[in-house]
């Protein structure tokens, strides 16, 4: 059975799970911007699409009863659904490198690269006429690296708006005993909030690991949630989505891969309130790169238990990290 006991791991990042990549192209300028995810050597992977306004590439192929078992990149970008073209470019890079789904009837050795992606909407934050293009795709895929993940206003976090402030990237990881490893990635981009409006209080504070969202306030009492300036008089624009992926180095079927999506969407329910509503387009990916054998369904259970509470942590990174740009101002700006 997996140890109980968690914490961060070295980068809190998503590259924490072993052999997990990522790289950022970002135009600070028009505020938009595109990530890549990629798990070297491919990775199982599934989706969960819970939004109602969604903005996806491939996500049909993850479906368990389909075919293809492996993915070789995940793309986040902005621009809306125009974003979807910088996972060409990702293609391109990944075909480069004859990385992805072998042809062997071809007589030239041939390779079709399986990049599923997701798109966030962010036309405006910054300019509408500037958007992600596959060259974006491309040099997203140039910058891939391990180790520390640049977060708040870059890749597909640039023009991201959360809950009337300004959103951003975050990503997050969790260490456990016996070697399971889960990590996120998050563009943290919700139509609700993040905070309590009357106390600007984080409602997903309770899952901080080691003081890592590192806030000097005193935790804040929670006022009852009012929906009014949401719903009936909305000041914030209702256009939004929060796009993201999970990663394990646990050996998951793609059934499995799809049930740990699914929990990890309720990551987002403990960090935002109110979650998936008819703006967001919430879509959430996992890839599992297969080191540590699940036993038990209720190893699969606990994983995406943890997977949820990691996409949360993530989501506030990418809150906190995030700087007032846009006219949105941030929340660190905001509240200290």
């Amino acid at each position: 059975m997996l140890g109980l006991n968690m914490k961060p791991g070295p980068f809190n990042a998503i590259t924490d799970v072993p052999g997990i990549q990522v790289g950022h192209h970002t135009d600070p300028l028009h505020l938009t911007g595109t990530t890549v995810i990629f798990p070297e050597g491919g990775a199982v992977a599934g989706v969960d699409v819970r939004g109602s306004a969604p903005g996806t590439r491939e996500t049909d192929l993850l479906n368990p009863v389909n075919l293809i078992e492996r993915v070789q990149a995940i793309v986040l970008s902005g621009g809306s659904a125009y974003g979807l073209e910088a996972a060409t470019g990702v293609v391109r890079w990944l075909e480069e490198r004859a990385l992805g789904h072998p042809i062997a009837e071809l007589s030239t050795p041939t390779v079709v690269p399986i990049v599923p992606a997701a798109v966030l909407f962010d036309l405006l934050v910054g300019s509408p006429e500037v958007r992600p293009t596959a060259e974006w795709g491309y040099k997203a895929a140039q910058a891939l690296s391990g180790g520390p993940v640049p977060q708040g206003n870059v890749g597909a976090g640039t023009g991201a708006r959360n809950g009337g402030l300004k959103g951003g990237l975050g990503t997050a990881s969790a260490v456990l005993e016996g070697g399971l490893i889960v990590g996120a990635l998050v563009a943290a981009n919700a139509h609700g909030r993040s905070h309590d409006p009357v106390t600007g209080e984080l409602y997903g504070r309770f899952l901080e690991l080691e003081g890592e969202f590192q806030l000097s306030r005193a935790p804040q009492p929670l006022s009852v949630p009012s929906y009014a300036d949401l719903f009936v008089h909305p000041p914030l624009q209702p256009r939004n989505t929060v796009i993201g992926v999970v990663a394990t180095n646990a050996r998951l079927s793609k059934a499995q891969a799809q049930k740990v999506a699914m929990m990890a969407h309720d990551g987002i329910a403990r960090a935002v309130i109110p979650a998936h509503t008819m703006f967001d387009g919430d879509v959430i990916f996992s890839l599992a790169t297969g080191q540590v054998p699940l036993e038990t369904p209720a190893e699969l259970s606990f994983l995406g238990a943890v997977a949820a509470d990691v996409f949360a942590r993530a989501l506030i990174h990418g809150v906190l990290k995030a700087t007032s740009a846009g006219g949105l101002m941030s929340y660190r700006d905001r509240y200290g």
